[in-house]
């Protein structure tokens, strides 16, 4: 019971590190923002339930940290709640002056402000996380040259780290900067252990030996999937499938999609020793890049190269616009997975609940820091776009609200305010079920 329990602590850590993270700063964004609105804090909470640590500030507001770490909140001068939602009886003795500090008492326009400050804050984390990871990792660099090459069953091989890529197996290589066009070279390639690889080297142009460029070496396991629950780990070399020996990635990939979900053998290479694995491919429902999703068989892993590119640094603006992208790209297959969840064109097991989310954490926490700050910028994104669902009790049901007073004139009544909140609370309550009951049928 002892690794059981080990990953199931790590599980826990690991959801409890990446929810507090997300939650201090979607809840710091509320505050700062409302702060600079001229709205007053209260309470900056971080969890709910009895308060552990608490200090008070010189502007008067108490920080504190709660035993329940599934939250937080910011109480503002004259919430009557914590969602903000309703005002409490001392506003109605406030001066206008006093009351101008408080979330009721403030324009419109800073309440909204202050409102979607948090899930703005979500995307910026995100976008900066992303932005970072690029800029740390660089971009390939132009000529194509031969970076680190990893270990691989076949060695020997003459091509070195330096070495200026001119064609594999008699084909020119492609402009990479070309979307597309070195997959498309590689898939035409010779299904071969050993190519030839014609290099520029030191001036001189010459031919060397070296490794089929996209070898069935595992780059990343995807958490909760069959490779990762049966004990393979990125750098393993799967060299046979069902007693046929593999060398592309693509041969691999054609197996597994062909599998119908039945057991495989797999024969993998690990640091010099081959062993066997069984595992069952599982049905993932996968987002396509013109919108909708397309059902397949997967194991869970993505393939790497051979060899690294060498790469050259990255500019702050060009990442920061790749972080955007990344976090757009989020976004809309949040939207699109909803979407195709309701009208039943995909599994509900596509929603995960705290216990799944849980578990991705401790398997993305396991495989290293760079993986689990990745896992934090895109659960960020997902909460971030969660919280503008024009849902009330969520920050988009709020603007929903400010929206209506814009047009009005006047906020809506207590008593449709009640009963929108109540709704709100109801459907939020029945989602985070169906997301549990996903949890444990899935």
């Amino acid at each position: 019971m002892l690794p059981q329990f080990g990953n199931v602590a790590m599980a826990i850590l690991a959801f409890v590190v990446a929810l507090s993270v997300i939650v201090a700063v979607h809840e710091y964004g509320h505050y700062i923002v409302g702060r600079w609105c001229g709205i007053k804090a209260d309470v900056f909470s971080l969890g709910f339930g009895p308060v552990l640590f608490s200090r008070y500030d010189k502007r008067g507001t108490k920080w504190q940290v709660a035993a329940l770490p599934l939250g937080g909140y910011v109480k503002f001068k004259g919430d009557g709640d914590a969602a903000s939602a309703t005002e409490s009886d001392e506003t109605k003795e406030m001066t206008p002056e006093e009351r101008r500090q408080t979330m009721v008492g403030a324009p419109l326009w800073a309440r909204a402000a202050t409102v979607i400050a948090g899930p703005l804050f979500n995307f910026i984390l995100s976008i900066a996380v992303f932005g970072g990871v690029m800029m740390t990792q660089g971009k390939v660099a132009e000529p194509l040259t031969v970076g680190e090459i990893h270990p691989l069953p076949q060695s020997g091989f003459t091509l070195q780290a330096g070495d200026e890529l001119l064609g594999i197996a008699g084909r020119d290589i492609p402009d990479y900067a070309e979307e597309g066009a070195f997959g498309d070279f590689v898939d035409v390639l010779p299904k071969q252990e050993i190519l030839d690889y014609r290099v520029r080297r030191d001036g001189r142009e010459i031919t060397v030996d070296g490794p089929y460029p996209q070898p069935t070496r595992i780059m990343q396991l995807a958490p909760q999937s069959a490779a990762f629950e049966s004990g393979l780990k990125s750098g393993d070399v799967i060299v046979g499938v069902e007693g046929r020996e593999i060398i592309a990635f693509d041969q691999l990939k054609e197996v597994v999609e062909s599998s119908n979900g039945r057991v495989l053998d797999l024969k993998v290479w690990r640091a010099g020793e081959v062993m066997d694995f069984e595992l069952a491919p599982r049905r993932v429902d996968e987002p396509q890049p013109e919108g909708g999703f397309k059902t397949q068989w997967r194991i869970g892993i993505a393939g790497g190269m051979a060899f690294d590119f060498a790469t050259e640094t990255m500019g702050a603006g060009e990442a920061l616009v790749g972080g955007a992208a990344q976090t757009w790209r989020i976004m809309a297959s949040s939207v699109s997975g909803l979407y195709h969840m309701i009208i039943g064109s995909i599994s509900a097991c596509n929603m995960s609940g705290p216990i799944g989310i849980a578990e991705v954490s401790g398997a993305m926490a396991s495989q290293g820091a760079d993986s689990f700050i990745w896992f934090i910028a895109v659960l960020s994104a997902a909460i971030g776009f969660l919280n503008l669902l024009p849902i009330p009790v969520l920050d988009g049901g709020h603007l929903v609200f400010y929206a209506f007073e814009a047009v009005t004139g006047k906020p809506p009544s207590d008593n449709a305010l009640r009963i929108f909140m109540t709704i709100g609370l109801a459907l939020i309550l029945g989602l985070m079920s169906l997301a549990l009951i996903t949890d444990i049928l899935c």
